[in-house]
């Protein structure tokens, strides 16, 4: 197995804590009565700690699919080098921090730039590849 994998695994593994993170706070709120319904064939609007996780695991399911096919990339082309690992491992670093910030005090000026740099580090990691993948073929 290569090692790309466990930043992989590590965010996957935040996404799944997220669920549940999310699912506690839900029934919370539920059990509460602080949900509103939304309009026909939307989500629920959940106020609030609820909110806030069900918003940061959403987030989870958005740009993270942009990482895990540029790792899968990364593979299938042996452009999953230790300069690759480590910008895949800080990409997860961010994405954790975000997630936390979030979930948690959510002050949006420390959310944002969690995001911001989670994108730089992706968009260097997809122009790394690049490189690499139209380098091999010259």
């Amino acid at each position: 197995m290569t090692n790309i994998l466990y930043p992989v695994f590590a965010l996957v593994l935040l996404t799944f804590i997220m669920v549940g993170w999310m699912a506690k706070e839900r029934f919370g709120a539920m059990k509460s009565g602080d949900v509103k319904d939304g309009y026909p064939g939307a989500r629920p609007i959940f106020s609030g700690r609820a909110g806030q996780v069900s918003n940061a695991y959403h987030n989870l399911l958005e740009l993270p699919v942009l990482f895990y096919a540029v790792v899968a990339f990364a593979m299938e082309t042996n452009g999953d080098d230790a300069l690759m690992i480590l910008l895949a491992w800080i990409y997860v670093a961010f994405r954790v921090a975000q997630a936390l910030i979030h979930g948690t005090y959510n002050k949006i000026m420390h959310r944002f730039l969690a995001f911001f740099c989670s994108v730089i580090v992706l968009g260097i990691m997809w122009v790394k590849l690049f490189l690499h993948v139209t380098s091999a073929s010259v």
